[in-house]
C-alpha cells in the first residue's frame, strides 16, 4: 500500500495560511533539503496549491536556473488535483480528481507506486486527517504567530492523537516535525 505525506508550513500559532507572506524569512539550506527529502512520485493538490504551483514551476524549469532541477522533479510527477470545478490544465501529467475525495484517495492508496505527497492544501490534509488516510504529517514550524488566517487544526468532537517520529531545529529557529498516526490514549 502507498503512503501519503502531507507538508505544511505553519506558524507558531497553527497557521497555514498566505505563507507566502511569513515563510521566505526562514527558508534557507536546510529546509530546501527537508523538502528535497519528502520526494513522491505523485502529488495530491487542492486547487489553489495547484493553481500556484502552475503558475510557478514550469517557468521555473524553462528558465534552467538554480531550482530547475526540482522543477522538473515536479513537472515529471503525477499530479492529481482535487476540485469541484471541470479544470483545464496546461502544467504536464496533471489530472482533475473524479469522485468522492475519500473514496478516490483510498483507491489511490491501493494502486502500485510510490509515495503520495500534498504540499499545502489545507483542506485536503484535513479531511484525510479525519478519514485516517495521512500516514505522515510533516510540518515545519516558524518561530512567528501570524495571529490571523486559516489554521491547520479547526474544530471539532473528537481529538487526533499524534506521535512524533521525527524532530530537527534548523538555525532560522524553524522546527521540523514529522509525525504520524498515533492511538488514542
Amino acid at each position: 500500500m502507498r503512503t501519503i505525506a502531507a507538508s505544511l508550513f505553519i506558524s507558531l500559532d497553527g497557521v497555514v495560511d498566505e505563507p507566502g507572506e511569513w515563510h521566505f524569512p526562514y527558508f534557507n539550506d536546510e529546509m530546501g533539503a527537508a523538502v528535497d527529502s519528502q520526494s513522491a512520485d505523485t502529488l495530491l493538490l487542492g486547487r489553489k496549491t495547484y493553481d500556484s504551483f502552475a503558475g510557478a514551476w514550469p517557468a521555473i524549469e524553462a528558465e534552467g536556473g538554480e531550482d530547475a532541477g526540482y522543477a522538473k522533479t515536479l513537472g515529471d510527477a503525477r499530479k492529481i488535483v482535487v476540485s469541484r470545478q471541470n479544470l483545464h490544465f496546461t502544467w504536464r501529467n496533471s489530472e482533475l480528481l473524479h469522485g468522492d475525495l475519500i473514496q478516490a484517495v483510498t483507491a489511490l492508496k491501493n494502486e502500485p507506486g510510490g509515495r503520495i505527497a500534498i504540499s499545502g492544501s489545507v483542506s485536503v490534509v484535513r479531511q484525510l486527517l479525519h478519514a485516517g488516510l495521512i500516514d505522515e504529517l510533516h510540518l515545519l514550524v516558524h518561530p512567528i504567530a501570524v495571529r490571523k488566517g486559516e489554521r491547520l487544526f479547526d474544530e471539532a468532537d473528537t481529538t487526533l492523537p499524534l506521535e512524533l517520529v521525527k524532530s530537527e531545529t534548523f538555525s532560522t529557529g524553524v522546527l521540523y516535525l514529522v509525525y504520524k498516526p498515533a492511538k488514542a490514549a
